[in-house]
């Protein structure tokens, strides 16, 4: 159970099913809530060899990590967390859209809305095919609720909102393995890296105290290009491989042009 050191969502609090860790799941979630079709989530199988590369559609607009929470991982954050305040961005002027997990099993959905919440992703929230602006789909108006508060009540927004839970339990069930139940401790866990106006690499996760700039990219650079993937995930996996902990595990998944 947590405690009051740990990030983790106590027991007692609402728990979804765990997301399948699978871009099909993730694009039908997010575009059932209001995403333009323009966009989907597509596999990364390689950030070394340029050539697996070429095969993911660009501009990269948000970067999905999943991992195995790790012992290595756990100090880094504490330590970096350890003087850091707890953010309290709102409001129209807030660089990046950050939200705070407090519903248990929801990593994955909180790095899908970090995803399509910040950077030129959102400029895509409640379009069409044919560029007709939605405003009432359920992204837009969760976005349009969720600015101007702060990130207490806007992780309450998240935790009591209909449409994103009944959203969600329709895409935890509909992956190619079977669903886990709502109770079951998961130990894989979701980092989101998305790009801002300010073209800034922004690291987004709902287990830290906000949200964490990792550095400056160019205006042509996304969050595949070098650059960013050396200021996050391959900072990550260097970390990792220092510390010697074994087997190292993790998948990608890029929020980009859809490919049909």
């Amino acid at each position: 159970m947590a405690d009051k050191a740990s990030p983790d969502v106590p027991l007692n609090r609402k728990r979804f099913i765990p997301l399948e860790n699978n871009p099909e799941v993730m694009s039908s979630l997010v575009h059932n809530l209001g995403l333009s079709p323009k966009l989907s989530f597509h596999d990364v199988w390689s950030i070394d060899d340029p050539d697996m590369l070429a095969f993911v559609p660009r501009p990269a607009y948000a970067l999905l990590l999943i991992f195995p929470v790790s012992e290595t991982y756990e100090k880094f954050r504490i330590q970096e967390d350890k003087e850091r305040p707890e953010y309290e961005g709102h409001g129209s002027d807030e660089e990046v859209v950050w939200y705070k997990q407090t519903i248990g099993n929801a990593c994955g959905l909180i790095g899908l809305l970090h995803g399509v919440s910040n950077g030129e992703a959102r400029s895509h929230v409640g379009q069409t095919l044919t560029q007709f602006p939605v405003p009432d789909s359920s992204l837009s108006k969760l976005l349009k609720d969720a600015i101007p508060l702060k990130p207490k009540e806007r992780a309450e927004l998240l935790y009591e909102s209909d449409d994103l839970e009944s959203a969600h339990q329709s895409a935890a069930v509909g992956g190619d393995t079977a669903a886990p139940s709502a109770d079951d401790k998961v130990d894989l866990h979701y980092v989101c890296f998305v790009k801002s106006d300010k073209n800034r690499l922004w690291e987004m996760d709902g287990r830290r105290k906000g949200p964490l700039d990792r550095g400056e990219l160019g205006a042509d650079e996304d969050v595949l290009s070098e650059k960013a993937l050396s200021l996050g995930v391959k900072s990550f996996l260097k970390r990792e491989e220092e510390a010697g902990g074994g087997e190292l595990r993790f998948s990608l998944i890029v929020l980009a042009p859809s490919l049909d």
